[in-house]
């Protein structure tokens, strides 16, 4: 997991907002493809692909505006995060 975590951050521009709109798109797509099948195999329930192509729609664009809307918070967090766990801690004082 780490492999790939160092490819992503590689490999992707952080500060594209296309990119990460596409990606939590794809996100989007895949947990509720992953979530409806997997509720029509527990529950046994009919399959309907009209219904479920509207509701993916709606969540498709709803979370592309949250991340519109939320990507610069997104992205100085993230900062702030790198900043902390990549830059090395010196200690001046010795006890």
């Amino acid at each position: 997991m780490d492999s790939y975590g160092g490819y992503l951050e590689k490999s992707l521009s952080k500060d594209s907002k296309i990119t990460m709109i596409l990606l939590s798109i794809g996100a989007t797509v895949g947990t509720e493809i992953f979530i409806y099948f997997y509720k029509g195999l527990m529950l046994s329930s009919n399959i309907e692909i009209l219904a479920f192509l509207k509701i993916l729609l709606i969540e498709v664009i709803y979370n592309g505006i949250l991340t519109i809307i939320l990507y610069p918070l997104m992205q100085k967090l993230g900062y702030k995060m790198e900043h902390i766990f990549k830059n090395p801690q010196v200690l001046t004082r010795y006890f």
